[in-house]
């Protein structure tokens, strides 16, 4: 860790040298690496939870990977496996009450009532098992608000396999899940597993939210799940445009968060959600500059008459 310690250094006049000695380690080329796949999972399947209103569940399933966590070290396995097990089985258990619509219909209710008694229940569960193996402040404050010290390589490829897996499956249910999402009333009169998609999303999305959980911390996976897809959708209503550019956001501000919190010494999920959430603000002014604009109507004139 003294190693580790010696490697932060702050910016100089050339930033060319910077980057190149920050990439000279390789724990920091891991934590970019996972980063990176980290983003594009979060914002493929961020861009579909937000459309769906989901994003109280997300939050949940990302909170729900501490006491994964913490229960993993506490019977002597690895942190990564305890993030994703607790995430999936969380997610089944929010998917066991029916969601048969939107906005204040009494499903939507129930759901978000079991994911708050979810979400409660399980974060205490994760300070007994951190009191129980008796962890530091620092593991736990490496759970709750990210790190990026200590990614193996071993991690990398864990999540890459579990990234490819999770956005096979999406691109397999992609159409009828959009269709769901937009309209779940419609699409159940058409024949579409609205239910059984709900299950498979949840399963999805509590891997993905694994996934973010590892760099962002469990509590500030909202800057890479949420912010990056609310960003693009308010940027544009198309789809395919929308869903790249919550993917390329949530790299850029991975990025930048990750190179910050080298040269600064600082917390990584304070880094990544600051530059998220600005992204998301500049967004929301320049579409509320832009829907206050005058916009310019031809006037016709009919033919033979006067303007």
């Amino acid at each position: 860790m003294t190693a580790l310690a010696d490697a932060y250094a702050t910016w100089s006049w050339n930033p060319v040298a910077d980057l190149r000695q920050m990439w000279a380690y390789p724990f920091m080329v891991n934590a970019f690496r996972a980063g990176t796949i980290t983003a594009v999972a979060a914002g493929v399947m961020g861009w579909f939870m937000v459309l769906r209103r989901q994003s109280f569940a997300g939050h949940t399933l990302a909170v729900v990977g501490f006491p994964g966590a913490a229960g993993a070290v506490l019977v002597g396995v690895s942190a990564t496996y305890g993030y994703f097990v607790f995430c999936v089985a969380a997610a089944l258990l929010v998917a066991a009450v029916p969601r048969t619509g939107r906005g204040r219909r009494p499903g939507a209710g129930q759901e978000a009532a079991l994911t708050g008694t979810v979400q409660a229940f399980l974060l205490a569960c994760g300070f007994l098992f951190t009191a129980l193996y008796k962890g530091v402040l620092g593991g736990v404050t490496s759970m709750l608000f990210g790190s990026f010290l200590g990614i193996t390589t071993a991690q990398v490829w864990v999540l890459l396999a579990v990234a490819v897996t999770v956005l096979a499956l999406l691109g397999a249910i992609g159409r009828p899940l959009l269709f769901a999402s937009v309209d779940p009333d419609v699409a159940a009169g058409r024949g579409v597993p609205v239910g059984l998609l709900s299950t498979g999303f949840l399963v999805l999305l509590g891997a993905a939210a694994a996934e973010a959980s590892q760099i962002t911390g469990t509590l500030l996976v909202f800057a890479l799940l949420v912010m990056p897809a609310a960003t693009a959708q308010v940027l544009t209503a198309r789809p395919a445009l929308s869903l790249a550019l919550s993917v390329v956001i949530g790299i850029a501000v991975t990025w930048l968060g990750l190179t910050t919190a080298y040269f600064s010494d600082g917390p990584l999920g304070f880094a990544v959600t600051s530059y998220a959430f600005a992204a998301y603000v500049l967004a929301r002014i320049g579409r509320a500059a832009a829907d206050r604009a005058p916009r310019h109507v031809p006037v016709r004139v009919p033919a033979g008459g006067a303007a």
